[in-house]
């Protein structure tokens, strides 16, 4: 253990004593100037208290994402133990989410996600469009384990949930203007009111523009910047007390450049007649660090458009006195033309666009039972139908040469993928007594996906003059297109039992053990016979213990969690490259597979730490341990025309930092008249970890350069003065003050032309809010 990581939990150990000591000093003053927030969640489906719903969740209501300065997905970074959540690799608006160590890093339209997103109970289900801003919430769930007996599809990691603010829930209206650096202007408006005795009406809308903070001094652009115009407009209607109907409909439209990366290996040129490489752009220096300026080919389009929408209605009908039924019904539309520079130099060794239209439609109805004795219960059935269609062009003109002649490539995709997802599942909870509670759930799911592909590669090479050799070449073009037609079906049933003990009123242990399931798929980068066999589904057995306490009249919570996850078959992207005899110069043909890798071994523990010692004074922690571990691995590749079989179980499996770890405070100074301050700060700390399945060569077993991040500290600040009605008030953040250059993503594809890319955290940034709150 590094002496980085004791300070840390000696730290943690220390701000814990230090919290409980200055609690109880504090036990005779007014106990509701000091008690915490208390906080209601559904990750159940029913309304109950955090402290005793026994699963893993963290909450977030609207003060304590204000307190955080959280105003998008990505800034819960660091306020979860054991959660990975930053923007995905060389796309705008894709999230990478990893829950211990299981996600689904890579936005191509044919990978499904891990993590389940949820907002107002509608699943997301790309992680592309799921960059989402936190606009006029009531609160954020993060749901940590597999949630599949109550929840949508590919929950098999766990969930966030964005839970909205109802327009009944005023009249309110509040409206904010930020500046801040890289010209940072952002200007945000919500509010809701009823109308009449039935109806209420609400809405919300932004627009943000932020200049970007990487830059290609040659061409004179800019890249990872912000250019967001996003709304939402709803209705409640509440005819009856036994019936309510919310109408949402939302649009989000975004015009950034590109998502650009530093390149972190040499990128190098075959010779396809002579099998030998010539490097065009240098690797760093070993240690250099990142000055967020980078090179990308000239001409390729710097712009990267989406346009997002949706309607729901929900519908809720009290049918008794114990009888609740709800229906969830959804459309969504996606929409958007991506350019990346994925080798992020000069050259076109791996610049793209990929195209994509996704639309969704889901229908769920879900029956709840309480009739207040010892068994209640939730039951549904819940359906989806996708359609994905997207056209990809690679462009490769620095890829190749015939005897230094340079060689023009290009190769152009057009697929369709349709999905239909139907599951059934039913939960129940019976008090066998006031303090013991025994809960069950089950989910059968049955997912059907069919693939219709065609791979066109032009080549343009150019005569050499060399009579044999023109001929071997003269077949590249000769059948160019590749094609293929495939549909498969998965099916599963997956289990959840649970057991709480409510030892006092602020006590309560559980046990836990669920199981997850993720659908097989087919390999959405096959552009090869042999790449388009579909690959199977991936599934973890999930065994959890804990125990969620509060202390000294509830001016301390801590909640513990120990978990060990057994996860099989899950789905691995990796670069290839296979033995190809037609090939002049004995060259080989690059693959990029999906295989199932074996079995991954990932246990942990987790802590979270609140308290309000004194009326002015916040404190909050959140550890997270965790140990993940390939217990098997194999690859199998044609190496000299002989199939052989690869260990890789010693490579470092991806986002599973071994720490993560956060320690808040904030404290509140009353001015009196002059109104009040806050002053507040963060730090976060993540370990060293790994940011690709593809990390190390695998023969030799160095790691590529690049595709770690060291150990690194965050640290944030916020100076906030409001009236003492809260009605006005003028906020001051800075976040990344350390200037910490880290990486947070990364991509390899050291089968195309040595490709190996890495994505970089925004530098420091301060930015002044104004808010209005009626």
């Amino acid at each position: 253990m590094t002496r980085l990581v004791k300070c840390a939990l000696l730290s943690s150990a220390a701000w814990g004593m230090l919290a409980a000591g200055a609690v109880a000093q504090e036990a005779g003053s007014d106990p509701q100037a000091t008690q915490l927030e208390e906080i209601v969640v559904t990750a159940r489906r029913t309304e109950e208290s955090l402290q005793r719903t026994p699963l893993s969740v963290s909450a977030f209501s609207e003060a304590t994402l204000e307190r955080l300065g959280a105003t998008e997905v990505t800034d819960l970074q660091g306020a979860v133990p054991n959660l990975n959540l930053v923007q995905g690799r060389g796309s705008s608006d894709a999230t990478n989410i990893y829950i211990r160590g299981i996600g689904q890093p890579d936005a191509l339209q044919t990978f499904d996600p891990a993590v389940g997103v949820y907002v107002d109970d509608v699943y997301y289900s790309r992680i592309r469009g799921t960059q989402l801003d936190l606009l006029d919430l009531e609160r954020v769930e993060v749901l940590r384990g597999p949630q599949g007996t109550l929840y949508g599809k590919n929950t098999i990691g766990g969930a966030m949930k964005l839970v909205t603010r109802r327009p009944d829930s005023g009249p309110y209206l509040n409206a904010s203007a930020t500046i801040g650096e890289y010209s940072q202007m952002e200007a945000r408006i919500s509010g809701g009111a009823p109308i009449s005795d039935t109806w209420a009406l609400g809405g919300a809308f932004m627009v943000a523009k932020r200049d970007g903070y990487v830059s290609d001094p040659v061409l004179d652009r800019e890249y990872n910047d912000e250019d967001t115009i996003a709304g939402r407009v709803s209705a409640a209607w509440t005819p009856s007390d036994t019936f309510r109907l919310d109408l949402t409909a939302d649009y989000t439209r975004q015009r950034p450049s590109m998502t650009v990366g530093r390149s972190e290996s040499a990128v190098f040129t075959t010779d396809l007649a002579l099998g030998t490489v010539t490097v065009r752009n240098p690797a760093p220096a070993p240690g250099s660090e990142f000055d967020y300026s980078t090179r990308t080919t000239p001409g390729l389009p710097n712009e990267t458009p989406l346009d997002h929408w949706g309607l729901s209605a929900i519908a809720e009908w009290t049918l008794s006195d114990s009888l609740t039924l709800k229906s969830i019904t959804a459309y969504r539309d996606l929409g958007y033309d991506d350019y990346i520079d994925i080798d992020a130099t000069q050259f076109e060794m791996g610049d793209v666009l990929v195209a994509v239209d996704q639309d969704q439609f889901s229908q769920e109805f879900q029956l709840n039972f309480d009739n207040g004795g010892p068994i209640t219960g939730v039951a549904g059935v819940y359906y989806l139908d996708e359609g994905i269609t997207s056209h990809q062009e690679a462009y490769g003109d620095d890829l190749f040469t015939v005897l230094g002649l340079p060689v023009q490539f290009l190769r152009t995709i057009d697929d369709d993928l349709q999905t239909t997802s139907w599951a059934a599942y039913a939960n129940a909870t019976w008090a066998v007594t006031d303090a013991l509670r025994l809960s069950g759930g089950l989910r059968y799911t049955k997912e059907e996906k069919d693939y219709d592909r065609t791979t066109t590669t032009f080549w343009d090479i150019p005569a050499t003059g060399i009579p044999a050799l023109d001929a071997a070449f003269a077949g590249f073009n000769a059948d160019p297109s590749f094609a293929f037609q495939v549909q498969d079906d998965w099916s599963d049933v997956s289990p959840m039992a649970s057991v709480d003990y409510q030892i006092d009123d602020n006590a309560m242990v559980y046990a836990r053990v669920a199981k997850g399931f993720k659908s097989g798929g087919f390999n959405g980068r096959a552009n090869n016979p042999g790449e388009q066999q579909p690959y199977d589904p991936e599934t973890v057995t999930s065994f959890e213990v804990g125990a969620k306490t509060e202390w000294f009249d509830r001016r301390l919570r801590a909640n513990v969690a120990a978990f060990h996850n057994d996860y099989q078959d899950f789905q691995a992207r990796v670069s290839d490259c296979v033995d190809d005899a037609t090939v002049p110069g004995g060259n080989c043909t690059i693959a990029l597979t999906v295989l199932n890798a074996g079995e991954l071994e990932i246990r942990g523990a987790e802590l979270e730490l609140s308290a309000n010692p004194t009326p002015a004074l916040q404190l909050d922690a959140q550890v997270g341990w965790l140990d993940a571990e390939y217990g098997e691995f194999n690859e199998v590749r044609v190496i000299g025309g002989v199939e052989t079989t690869i260990d890789r179980s010693w490579q470092t499996p991806a986002f599973s930092p071994e720490w993560t770890a956060r320690f808040g405070a904030n404290y509140l100074f009353d001015l009196g008249a002059n109104g009040l301050l806050t002053v507040g700060g963060q730090a976060n700390y993540r370990s060293r970890m790994a940011l690709a399945v593809d990390n190390a060569d695998i023969f030799t077993r160095v790691e590529f350069p690049g595709m770690f991040q060291d150990d690194y500290w965050l640290y944030d600040a916020r100076v906030a003065w409001e009236t003492q009605d809260g009605r006005y008030a003028v906020t001051l953040n800075g976040k990344n003050l350390g200037e910490e250059v880290y990486r947070t993503d990364a991509q390899e594809f050291s089968a195309v032309g040595g490709i190996r890319t890495a994505y970089y955290g925004a530098p420091r940034t301060v930015s002044l809010t104004l808010t209005a709150r009626y």
